[in-house]
């Protein structure tokens, strides 16, 4: 073999090696990858003001009288019990508005840890969201609806709503994690790990809208999906 063809042939095994490298890279599971925008709400320290993220970023403010509980080794966060009538109290946790928390098209992970009693189960119960599935606005929202407890994961275009339900109660009185994740063309729900179902979503459905994150309802006015419960451990992150 000449030495022009034994460069040639080194070379070309150079490139396919770093063609196969960069290959590899690129079809890396999104969580593998450093996500573009990460926050977590553990509600410790909630004396101190407005109840913000582990970074500081993205204070939340209460609208309405929320409740704190020992969890663990930090503290939760406690929601009125479920009540119907119009003057029950509601409570929320209410951001800024913040362009930034809109995921658009990109995978996007959100949820949180629940602990929820049979009797705290009903037709709405929010647990977080950005945005609302009417109206023409879209969303992102995690749920606990119906009186089965099962828990719930909704992108809503301004046309279309995609909802997964995973076909398990949370509502016995035990801790939950919760997490829904829309990666390429799926929008899945997992509960303590374990993934329950899964739907399509189109890969041009965007999610961007004006409205601030809320953690409990969507408002505090009656019928307000208000959240029953506990809650930890809140986080969305966009890849």
């Amino acid at each position: 073999m000449s030495r022009k063809m034994h460069t040639t042939r080194r070379l070309a095994v150079v490139l396919f090696g770093l063609a196969s490298l960069l290959l590899a890279a690129s079809a890396r599971p999104s969580a593998d990858r450093e996500p573009a925008l990460s926050l977590r709400y553990t509600f410790d320290g909630w004396w101190l003001g407005p109840v913000a993220d582990v970074d500081g970023r993205y204070p939340l403010n209460p609208r309405g009288t929320l409740a704190y509980t020992p969890h663990g080794a930090g503290w939760a966060a406690r929601f009125p019990p479920r009540c119907v009538a119009p003057g029950c109290p509601r409570v929320i946790l209410e951001g800024l508005p913040a362009p930034e928390l809109n995921p658009g098209t990109r995978g996007v992970r959100f949820g949180a840890s629940v602990l929820m009693a049979p009797a705290d189960t009903g037709d709405g119960a929010n647990v977080v969201q950005k945005g609302f599935s009417t109206g023409g606005v879209t969303q992102l929202k995690l749920q606990v609806d119906g009186k089965a407890g099962q828990p719930s994961c909704v992108l809503a275009s301004k046309t279309t709503i995609y909802r997964v339900v995973a076909p398990v109660t949370v509502a016995d009185g035990r801790w939950h994690a919760l997490a829904c994740a829309r990666s390429g063309r799926l929008l899945s729900i997992a509960v303590d790990g374990v993934p329950r179902a899964a739907v399509t979503v189109p890969p041009n459905v965007s999610i961007v809208n004006s409205e601030p994150l809320r953690i409990g309802g969507k408002n505090v006015s009656f019928d307000n999906d208000q959240y029953a419960g506990l809650l930890d451990d809140v986080f969305l992150t966009i890849d």
